[in-house]
């Protein structure tokens, strides 16, 4: 099985780089000009999109193909009094160089909407919310012109003291999504609410790819090992909204998180690195049947967590592991 791993958002080895510089509606209102309010907001935006390019830049040099960009990308982008402002206007030619770069080095790329963003909810207006949220990350993905093997990641949300209901509310709502919206979506557990077996029947439901969580299954389950549901969360990324875009050359590894309890008395709380053993648990149990898969690393420490722990995998060379660049490696089965 071939693993590649790659972090989320910001780099802590490259420095003043960071994706994710924004701007408060307290200070857009304070500029008495609204226009000159804008070009400010597009021009954090174009430096944004700057940093991010930097760090694929980074990443290519250490051979990291799986990233996350940051949800940030363009300050107030949603906000409710800027409903006439289109940022991609003066930001066309920013998307369009980030996803050049994805496009010609064979990058693996997603985002993670905020823990706002819920189609389980029961209000009205946050749905609508949540579904304008969904639909600026579709827009950012679609001005970089990347395809439908660039993910929304997402929870099922709350279960607003109903598991049963919530989770049907979430599949009435996702039905009604624009199908642009639906095929890339992928769907994760998460560490108080919905547990893995849970995500999985929606998932199941919908036709729609899984991300496992190990860290959030470990702390939030009903009695399985992770592994035991495997072979039914592969499945789901061979349906037809996992390989929704006809333009699609190559299959889409499965991808799952990965991170580690900061402390015994912070069990849900991200750790700066990774645990090698759990991890490498669950990789030599699916390693038989999993061809590909991609790990994307959620530690506080970032890229440094990624070589950090490509570290440690390397003390397993003699037990199966074979380090095949500064970012991925084969598990034997």
């Amino acid at each position: 099985m071939i693993v590649r791993f790659g972090y989320v958002a910001m780099s802590t080895v490259v420095k003043n780089a960071s994706p994710s510089k924004t701007m408060t509606m307290a200070s857009f209102t304070k500029l008495n000009n609204r226009d000159a309010a804008i070009r400010k907001l597009e021009r954090i935006a174009a430096e944004n999109l700057h940093n991010t390019l930097r760090l694929l830049k980074h990443n290519r040099a250490y051979d990291i193909k799986v990233y996350r960009f940051s949800s940030k990308l363009i300050p107030l982008a949603t906000h409710a009094d800027l409903t006439d402002w289109d940022p991609f206007i003066a930001l066309k030619d920013d998307f369009a160089d980030v996803g050049k770069y994805v496009r010609e080095h064979g990058m693996r790329v997603s985002f993670h909407p905020d823990h706002f963003t819920v189609l389980s909810t029961p209000r009205p207006e946050v749905l609508q919310n949540s579904i304008r949220d969904l639909q600026h990350h579709v827009q950012m993905l679609d001005a970089m012109g990347l395809n439908a093997m660039a993910k929304n990641n997402i929870h099922i949300g709350g279960a607003y003291k109903d598991k049963q209901t919530a989770s049907a509310r979430f599949e009435e709502n996702f039905r009604g999504l624009d199908p642009r919206i639906q095929e890339r979506l992928t769907l994760e557990n998460d560490d108080k609410t919905f547990t893995a077996q849970e995500t999985l029947a929606v998932c199941q439901n919908l036709g729609v790819p899984m991300v496992l969580d190990i860290h959030h299954q470990w702390v939030n389950n009903d009695g399985e090992k992770p592994w035991e549901l495997w072979s039914d969360i592969l499945k789901t990324w061979q349906g037809n909204l996992a390989q929704a875009d006809a333009t699609l050359d190559q299959p889409l590894p499965p991808k799952i998180h990965v991170s580690s309890p900061k402390s015994p008395t912070e069990l849900r709380s991200h750790a700066d690195g990774v645990e090698v053993a759990p991890l490498l648990a669950f990789l030599r149990e699916i390693a038989p049947y999993t061809p590909a898969l991609d790990v994307m690393i959620e530690a506080k420490s970032k890229d440094t967590a990624l070589f950090d722990l490509m570290k440690d995998l390397s003390n397993f060379s003699e037990e199966g592991v074979k380090i095949l660049s500064e970012a991925s490696v084969e598990v034997l089965a």
